[in-house]
């Protein structure tokens, strides 16, 4: 499999969540954990196991295991579509983004999926969405990536995915309007663990995620 540039991240690699999402696709797991190794290199043949990802050269990429949905029972609370329009408008990657042309919150990526999370003032962060035409299995996860990641980023600090675990129960329908919000729940040293979910407009759940995100030097 490779993971096209229109997916990319931080410049010239992979989004996080997208590309996990996508090697979930391969394997066939809908429920799954994937750990990166490396930056997820774009354009570029990659070998797909249940057990990891590798490049051509054998280099590891990501690792992968399985994860229980009875984990994923605990999670930010719904926040009506309107209230997410609202809290999207104070989005910080409108002023400051350290990685302004990423996949899924970059305001500068000509065809991303521009999920803008903004703050509602107790440490979670939500935005609106509405599905695309090409939804998939790592649309999803993609979704579920960066509105985690910008609720550890509230605090100043630059973080990069590091792990994430999601488990999808379904696919919104293209152009569902939903919410997703997603906040802090623990840090040590350069690590920030984050839940996010993703919601249809009247509060029920399609997919949740948790992550650890990485704080840059």
């Amino acid at each position: 499999m490779r993971i096209p540039a229109r997916f990319n991240g931080p410049p010239g690699s992979g989004n996080g969540g997208w590309s996990a999402g996508a090697f979930a696709t391969e394997v066939g797991e809908s429920s799954l954990q994937v750990t990166l190794r490396l930056p997820p290199p774009l354009d570029t043949e990659l070998s797909v196991t249940h057990e990891d990802v590798r490049d051509g050269s054998g280099t590891l990429v990501a690792e992968l295991a399985p994860t229980d949905r009875a984990e994923f029972s605990e999670f930010p609370a719904f926040v009506p579509f309107d209230e997410a329009v609202e809290a999207s408008r104070g989005y910080p990657g409108f002023a400051e983004h350290p990685f302004p042309t990423c996949y899924v919150c970059g305001p500068e990526h000509p065809d991303g999926l521009r999920i803008f999370p903004g703050p509602l003032g107790d440490g979670r962060m939500a935005a609106p969405w509405t599905v695309p035409a090409d939804v998939e299995l790592a649309t999803i996860w993609a979704a579920l990536d960066c509105p985690g990641g910008w609720s550890a980023m509230a605090g100043g600090r630059t973080y990069v995915l590091g792990r994430i675990a999601v488990t999808v129960d379904e696919l919104p329908k293209p152009g569902a309007r939903c919410v997703v919000a997603g906040r802090p729940t623990a840090s040590s040293g350069r690590k920030a663990m984050v839940d996010s979910i993703l919601y249809d407009e009247t509060g029920v759940p399609f997919a949740a995620a948790r992550a650890t995100w990485i704080a840059v030097a």
